[in-house]
């Protein structure tokens, strides 16, 4: 069954669209691929893409220290796993335009005063720039 300890938990269990395990719902969506050599990481509960996963245990095996978090929310996922990955050891860094949140403004605030104390705050150029320094290693394709 689904954690009731959260208002959050409560709403979601009255949403029309269930996010249940082999549902269309919590399948990775196009344009999105996902190679062989990828690792998916299920999340049955809580709040963070982090804690309660493997994701830690496969990260240290292929000698990962940085962790680039993108995404929504920047109301909770976002700030769980940016505090997760500090927490763990990793490096976190933040393209501040590949995250949102609700309010729109709530975003801008809570990297401001918040992400960017834990953090790299960056801009989604600035890594595509980075991955693209001569040496870096390139992932095939």
């Amino acid at each position: 069954g689904a954690s009731h300890n959260a208002r959050l938990f409560r709403a979601a269990e009255r949403l029309p669209v269930q996010q249940l395990s082999g549902t269309a719902a919590v399948r990775i969506a196009p344009p999105i691929e996902v190679a062989d050599e990828d690792f998916v990481v299920r999340r049955l509960h809580g709040l963070s893409p982090v804690a309660g996963t493997d994701v830690d245990p496969l990260l240290r095996n292929i000698g990962c220290r940085t962790l680039l978090v993108t995404g929504v929310s920047a109301n909770v996922a976002i700030p769980n796993a940016v505090f997760d990955a500090v927490n763990l050891g990793y490096t976190a860094v933040v393209p501040a335009d590949a995250i949102a949140g609700v309010p729109a403004d709530y975003t801008s605030a809570m990297i401001r005063n918040t992400l960017a104390l834990v953090a790299t705050i960056t801009a989604t150029q600035d890594v595509l720039a980075a991955w693209k320094l001569p040496g870096r290693p390139v992932r095939p394709a």
